[in-house]
């Protein structure tokens, strides 16, 4: 009797080196599940096909790292937006730039196509949400309302809605026709990172840094259930398409979530850290997480997950299951979405009071666009995927530059992408699979070698030149060597004569260099932390802010900071004049750690204090007394000296703003922090 074939549930798929630089952003088409487009520190947005190891083109034009890329639904447009507030439109058929949309005064942060017209959303670290009207290069409107950074934007199914998500914990809803807020749902206490409509109900899910899922029904505007216990924030969430479940990509596991009630009815370990963003194709979940310059991909087989009817037991934390009860059999349905057969009626135009809204475009636009190109890198992949086939609606009949319309596309019988095949699943048991791979068969040849096979250390960078096929820039799933990582690197050179294989002790000895030092360090921060959280039982913050700051180590300061920045209510005016001298240092620190503690800091004190400062310095003397005011005051600093302390604190602020501003054009992570604080300081200027 033949022994059953048993297969994984979840696996690495592959891992790529995307760019030359670190990827700051990347996005699945979640029509075909099988296209991956990145964006990069170097500029640079580059498209791939899953589990293809070349880069099929690369976009150029952007000067500023690419912070958020979208594709639209039938993937034949994609939207890139910069650091410097720059957005471009390329299309990939023509592979040629399409737009290229000015307006922004700060980081692109999320962006968005309209399901059926020629429009584009963008949301910003400038705290504004701008409709574009791709046709004409304009913005149709701009919808204030929160204030920090838009993180996450959506279109609703039936284009009359949008959704956004910001850093200032809400999630807000648009109506596109009216051009006004529909409503605000609060609740979350946290930066919301992601919002997802139902495919078929009036049904928000929202995800946030608060570890928690939030669900609201938009016909009556109110929660409807919220999940808690997340294992980390949450970044992404995705609907099934038949809408009966959620799946959430958690820290290293995929957890699947009913909403009436809430509960859990699967959790699927994988290994795939943050995950970035899913999609689903053939009953398949494609997962995709981003580190430094590489980019991996998952799957889980979602035949093999719960999604409906039992509750699960969370394996990952305490074993217990969310709750017990199921949905009720006559619960009532939502509305539906009606998806319109045309596209959708065009938003609410409004007068625009910036003359950069309407103009016509620039001739520093033109340059840029001029200077924008599509590098085709792999002619086969690109003309299987991308390239129409002649027909009716020639797009080389077509006005230059002009998009096509829903309806035309129809029309242009663009070659329909073959019907892609799952992905095969790697055996469970790993000798099996080893055994199993010396068959002659090409496709797990090709996407699960054996794990004993010579490999390069180092995987070559996929460049803008394409990269040969002989030397493809994959890393395979079963390696058994940590990436580019040789043990040789940190033992000193041998002589060629004396060229012999190291024992593990001489290895052993060599990674032991430092060690003692190293105790001795941290055994000293661990008693200065002890003294400051000894003066901290018995006295107050501030005294054991002062402690710590007399002890003159930065990395204490650096805990106590660490600590104090996760309750905003620990704040208080004369902690500032303590605080900010030893911000300024950690600013400009080596230490990666210390700069995001420093901006941390420096962000809180801005959003709490600066517009009191201000306000108080530019006040003149009042005959009466402002009970409210003082009472205000009295909370944020109970010593006397109140405008001395302004004064202080006004003067290290600017001290600090040239120093936030040197360092604002910087790339990657900390640039990001420091062009917001940036724009938080722009007062002082």
């Amino acid at each position: 009797m033949a022994t059953p074939v048993v297969t994984k549930t979840a696996w690495k798929l592959q891992e790529i080196v995307a760019h030359a630089s670190n990827v700051s952003s990347l996005v699945l088409g979640k029509a075909s599940g099988r296209l991956l487009a990145t964006g990069g520190d170097d500029c640079r947005v580059n498209l791939w096909s899953i589990n293809k190891p070349n880069c099929i083109m690369s976009l150029t034009g952007h000067t500023s790292p690419v912070e958020s890329v979208r594709l639209n639904t039938p993937e034949e447009l994609i939207v890139a937006g910069s650091q410097s507030g720059s957005i471009r439109v390329w299309d990939l058929e023509a592979a040629k730039i399409l737009r290229t949309l000015m307006g922004h005064k700060a980081n692109i942060c999320s962006l968005d196509f309209h399901p059926y017209g020629e429009f584009v959303a963008s949301g910003s670290q400038d705290t504004n949400i701008k409709l574009w009207d791709i046709r004409r290069k304009g913005c149709v409107f701009r919808y204030r309302g929160h204030s920090q950074a838009v993180r996450c934007l959506r279109f609703s199914p039936d284009g009359k809605w949008l959704a956004s998500a910001a850093d200032d914990h809400t999630v807000k809803l648009w109506d596109l026709t009216a051009g006004k807020m529909m409503s605000e749902f609060p609740g979350h206490t946290g930066p919301v990172n992601v919002v997802e409509f139902h495919p078929n109900e009036y049904l928000l899910a929202s995800g946030s840094s608060d570890r928690t899922i939030r669900f609201w029904d938009l016909e009556k505007f109110q929660v409807v259930s919220c999940i808690e216990g997340e294992p980390g924030p949450v970044r992404s969430v995705l609907f099934n398409p038949d809408g009966c479940c959620l799946y959430s990509g958690c820290q290293d596991s995929l957890r699947v979530y009913g909403w009436e009630p809430e509960r859990c009815f699967d959790v699927v370990l994988v290994n795939w850290g943050k995950v970035a963003d899913l999609a689903i194709c053939n009953d398949q979940l494609i997962g995709v997480a981003f580190s430094q310059s590489n980019v991996s991909s998952y799957v889980v087989d979602l035949t093999r997950v719960t999604r409906t009817g039992t509750v699960a037991q969370d394996p990952v934390q305490d074993s217990r299951p969310i709750t017990q009860q199921l949905p009720h059999p006559s619960a009532p349905l939502r509305r539906i979405y009606e998806r319109p057969s045309t596209t959708c009626s065009k938003p609410q135009r409004v007068k625009h009071n910036s003359e950069s809204e309407r103009r016509s475009p620039s001739s520093e636009e033109e340059r840029e666009e001029r200077e924008s190109r599509a590098e085709i890198q792999n002619a086969e992949d690109y003309n299987e995927i991308f390239q129409p086939k002649n027909s009716i609606n020639d797009p080389a009949r077509r006005a230059p530059g002009e998009p096509k319309s829903s309806a035309s596309f129809a029309l242009a019988g663009r070659t329909p992408p073959r019907r892609s095949e799952p992905f095969p699943a790697p055996l469970e048991d790993d000798t099996a699979t080893a055994k199993d791979a010396s068959k002659p068969s090409p496709a797990m040849d090709m996407q699960f070698p054996v794990p004993n096979l010579e490999i390069p250390p180092r995987p070559p960078v996929v460049t803008s030149t394409p990269a040969p096929k002989s030397e493809p820039a994959i890393i395979p799933a079963t390696r058994n060597e940590p990436i580019g990582l040789k043990a040789s690197e940190f033992l000193p050179a041998v002589k060629i004569s004396q060229q012999a294989e190291l024992v593990d002790e001489d290895a052993m000895s060599q990674i032991r260099k430092g060690h003692d030092t190293m105790c001795v360090v941290l055994t000293s921060r661990h008693k200065n932390l002890d003294t400051v959280r000894a003066v901290w039982t018995t006295s107050d913050i501030k005294t054991s802010v002062d402690s710590a700051v007399a002890i003159n180590d930065l990395s204490v300061v650096v805990d106590l900071l660490n600590i104090v920045n996760q309750k905003a209510s620990l704040w208080k005016l004369d902690l500032c004049t303590t605080v900010l001298p030893q911000i300024e240092k950690l600013l400009q620190s080596k230490y990666e750690s210390y700069v995001q503690t420093g901006c941390t800091s420096l962000k809180l004190i801005l959003q709490r204090f600066l517009p009191l400062i201000t306000d108080i310095l530019a006040a003149p003397p009042s005959v009466g007394v402002d009970i409210s005011r003082e009472e205000s005051l009295l909370r944020c600093c109970p010593l006397a000296h109140r405008l001395h302390k302004c004064r202080l604190c006004y003067k290290q602020l600017k001290s600090i703003s040239g120093l936030v501003k040197s360092k604002s054009g910087l790339s990657g992570r900390h640039g990001s922090a420091f062009r917001e604080l940036h724009l938080l300081m722009a007062s002082l200027d």
